[in-house]
This record gives C-alpha cells, structure tokens and sequence, in this order.
C-alpha cells in the first residue's frame, strides 16, 4: 500500500507541475482577437455626426484600420495602433475621431459617405478579425426649421398684403358706387325739374 501512496504522491505533484506549466504557455500564446458590433445598421442625415461604435479585446497590441466601400470606390479613413500612432487620410482630415476601443466618430456626413464602413483589428501576432457597419445617409427636403419658419412668414406677409390689397379695392368700389349713385340722383333731380319747368310753361 505504501508504494501505491508513493505514485500518487508523483502523480499529484506532476500533475501540478503540468497544470503550471500549461497556464503559463496560455498566457504566452496569442489569443484570439474578438470584435463586437452593436449597431450593425445607422441610418443618418445629411450634416449628422455618426458613431461607428465597436468593441475589440486582445492579448497583445492592436492595429486597427477603418475603410469606406461605396460606389464610389474604396476609401482608406484611419489607420492606429493602441497607445501609438494615429493615421489619418487626407480626405478625413478634423472629420474622424478615434476612440480607444476602436470606434471611430464621423463629422458632418453626406451622400458620399453612405455605404459599408469594415474595420480590421489586427493583433501584433498576425491574428485578426472584421467587422462591418452600413451607414445610410438620407438628404433633408428643407434644410432646417430655419427655412421652414422663413417660409412661412413669407406666405404670411404675402397673405395679409393681399388682405390688404381686397380691402383697397372693396374700399375704392364702395367709394365709386356712392359716387356714381350720388351723380345718378343729382341727373335724376335735374331731370325732374326741368321737366316741372316744361309742364308749367305749358
């Protein structure tokens, strides 16, 4: 029985020993880089600022790079390595912040920047992994509230000059009315009177 005690004794302590051993190699190893993409689809406005928001996790350090795939072509937008340099395009120069994470923010969007955006995180191993956002843009009828209250004071004014302009002339007929009704009475007296004047000499 003794011996039996001995083996499992070695067995415990190698066991351990490996057990040890494998954690370290596992916390040695690259690991696998994970992306989350809350909100696959944004639908926007032109003028808006939109929030292409992710969320990476990885052992090492990270490359991150955003691209913009429409119809017009591939675009690069950002290029960065946590904690390093930050690269960005020349066509989004004070239009793109980057946030730790790896999200990005986008200024002042329009119709050309509707379309896919992918974004690659790359671990400094080789290991990677994607992600993608659709970004529709949609263009406003009127501008702003803005243009709708000018709009709209502008038909009021329009509106109460042609008040104005109905009134004048109801005013101006109902002045020729009164004149012509009055001459039309002084005729008709005249009339009457020339008439007495020409019965009475007959």
């Amino acid at each position: 029985m003794r011996p039996l005690q001995g083996c499992r004794g070695r067995g415990v302590v190698v066991g351990t020993v490996t057990l040890c051993l494998a954690a370290g190699w596992a916390l040695q190893t690259p690991g696998v880089v994970s992306l989350v993409v809350p909100q696959p689809n944004i639908n926007a406005t032109v003028a808006q600022n939109i929030l292409l928001s992710v969320e990476y996790s990885c052992r090492g350090v990270a490359t991150i790079e955003w691209k913009h795939v429409s119809s017009w072509g591939t675009t690069k937008i950002v290029e960065w390595k946590s904690g390093n340099y930050v690269n960005i395009s020349t066509v989004y120069k004070d239009r793109v912040t980057t946030f730790e994470n790896g999200s990005i923010q986008l200024l002042n969007v329009g119709m050309r920047d509707a379309g896919y955006y992918f974004i690659t995180v790359t671990e400094e191993y080789g290991t990677n992994t994607y992600g993608t956002i659709i970004v529709n843009v949609y263009e406003i009828i009127y501008e702003d509230l803005h243009f709708v209250a000018v709009l709209f004071a502008f038909l009021a004014a329009v509106s109460a000059i042609l008040i104005c302009f109905m009134w004048l002339c109801n005013k101006s007929l109902h002045l020729f009315q009164k004149k012509t009704t009055h001459k039309l009475t002084g005729i008709s007296v005249r009339m009457q009177s020339r008439y007495r004047v020409f019965k009475s000499e007959f």
